[in-house]
């Protein structure tokens, strides 16, 4: 079977699984969220505090999420890149919001549930790519669901990395409130950028051509997908929540065309990585455009992140690739210490970029503005969800970031906590205000201050020791805050 780009979206309800399974997995988000079996219609508006302290009522947006996969903070010129090209992000942040102390977790599969549920990692069920391959439950509540439920049409195109490759597991993304879903369920699969398949909602679409050969590049597909799901959506009166997961530049450093860097005297791993960063730039401008020519830029909350820090990795198992990348060829972390993987600040502070609607924008907001509050992508739950009126209940660990695109005062966390069960087992890291605390095992507890320190290279813990406590305390209580999760 081949794919097929033309086809029609079914009506809510009817994409993938069978229908009563999505129907149970309806009853068991309305249950643990208290709301009506009736999806609101689409004219509903919603209150935003203005800056005067009058309500600014505006129709509810559509979100567009770009997920990039492994993109080091300083891999973007609006973050200090000297060497690669990303001209479509440069221009986004010049037009809406930076973030400057944005978090993910050290790897793939936890961001994205962290992400999906409103759930940091003391309270989340995946800890680590590991754990992602068991997936979701029927008792997770999930963003897509929650949207849905408000009348949404969702979808997902590229990486999912939660669940097993089984079209009909409850940890698919159709049974975890995405409508319409092509792509990768598996971080594996995902390795594979000419595969030999891929899944458009429960089935599996082939791509003989690609056996042996490199023909059909799976993150084009992802693309034009994207404009497909975006053709659809203008022509429908219900509003959108539309994810977009793509691929690069995770390993391996492979890619159609190393253009425009064909002529650098770099090793062809680092062409090749430099080429990933700028497809997916240029990705996201064909998602943009799609956006204005479709009538929907002015209607749509656009928000790009990655899902961890940048990554040094060469071969993967199973892909045939061994071209290395090095993280410190482009100084893809800046000045942050660590890769993906680790809790430093170079495993989970990544770049954040965000693009309001016109009619959504505070009084005092300000095209490149810069946002340095402390902010996790388990507060994409809780931003998305209060836009679209929908409760953030079960986002215990979730806030609200629409004050800062508004540029309003921004709430701040308590802390922030971080497990790395992979690369660096054992490392646990919390932070909170400017100090961020690493412990491993049971060694003695490390302490940085970011704001004099952001390389964390001095430890303070000896001159701050009540700091030194509360931040021992903190770390460890979250274990206890996991007690009751479960699959």
């Amino acid at each position: 079977m081949t794919s097929d780009h033309a086809r029609t979206m079914p009506q809510r309800g009817t994409i993938g699984t069978p229908k009563t399974g999505r129907d149970m997995t309806r009853r068991v988000l309305l249950g643990r969220l208290g709301l009506a079996a009736v999806a609101m219609p689409a004219a509903t508006l919603t209150g935003c505090e203005a800056g005067d302290a009058t309500t600014a009522h505006v129709a509810r947006p559509n979100f567009l999420l770009v997920i990039l996969d492994d993109l080091g903070r300083d891999e973007l010129g609006c973050y200090g890149q000297q060497e690669i090209q990303t001209p479509v992000l440069d221009a986004l942040a010049a037009e809406g919001v930076r973030f400057d102390q944005a978090y993910a977790t050290p790897t793939c599969a936890p961001t994205r549930f962290s992400l999906f549920t409103g759930l940091d990692m003391a309270h989340a069920r995946v800890q680590s790519n590991r754990d992602g391959g068991r997936g979701m439950t029927a008792a997770d509540v999930t963003l897509p669901g929650v949207l849905g439920d408000q009348g949404y049409t969702t979808g997902l195109i590229g990486k999912w990395g939660l669940g097993p490759e089984e079209g009909t597991h409850p940890s698919h993304p159709n049974n975890q409130g995405f409508d319409y879903f092509f792509g990768c369920l598996t971080q594996g699969q995902a390795h594979h950028y000419w595969p030999s398949y891929l899944w458009r909602d429960g089935e599996k679409i082939r791509y003989p051509e690609n056996d042996g050969a490199r023909a059909t590049y799976a993150p084009d597909l992802f693309v034009s997908e994207s404009v497909a799901f975006l053709d659809r959506a203008a022509d429908d009166a219900a509003p959108f929540f539309l994810t977009v997961s793509l691929t690069p530049p995770h390993g391996p450093n492979e890619i159609p065309s190393d253009a425009p860097y064909s002529d650098r005297p770099w090793p062809a791993g680092e062409r090749n990585h430099a080429a990933q960063v700028t497809y997916a730039d240029t990705a996201i401008g064909k998602l943009l455009e799609a956006l204005s020519e479709r009538g929907l830029a002015e209607s749509t909350m656009v928000l790009v992140i990655s899902d961890n820090g940048a990554h040094s990795a060469g071969w993967f198992r199973g892909v045939g690739s061994s071209l290395q990348h090095e993280v410190e060829f482009f100084d893809s972390n800046g000045s942050l210490r660590g890769t993906k993987g680790g809790v430093y600040e170079g495993g989970v502070r990544i770049p954040m970029i965000a693009r309001l609607p016109a009619s959504l924008k505070g009084p005092r907001a300000a095209g490149g503005t810069v946002v340095d509050t402390p902010l996790a992508v388990w507060d994409v739950f809780a931003t998305f969800a209060s836009m679209a009126g929908a409760s953030t209940e079960s986002a215990k660990n979730s806030i609200s970031f629409l004050p800062a695109l508004r540029g309003e005062e921004q709430p701040e966390h308590d802390y922030l906590y971080w497990e790395s069960v992979t690369k660096k087992r054992g490392l646990r890291a919390v932070r909170f205000g400017d100090w961020k605390a690493i412990k491993k095992g049971r060694e003695e507890i490390r302490l940085y201050q970011l704001s004099t320190d952001i390389g964390e290279q001095r430890d303070v813990a000896a001159e701050f020791p009540s700091v030194s406590r509360r931040a021992e305390a903190l770390i460890k209580a979250a274990p206890r805050a996991k007690a009751d999760v479960s699959w």
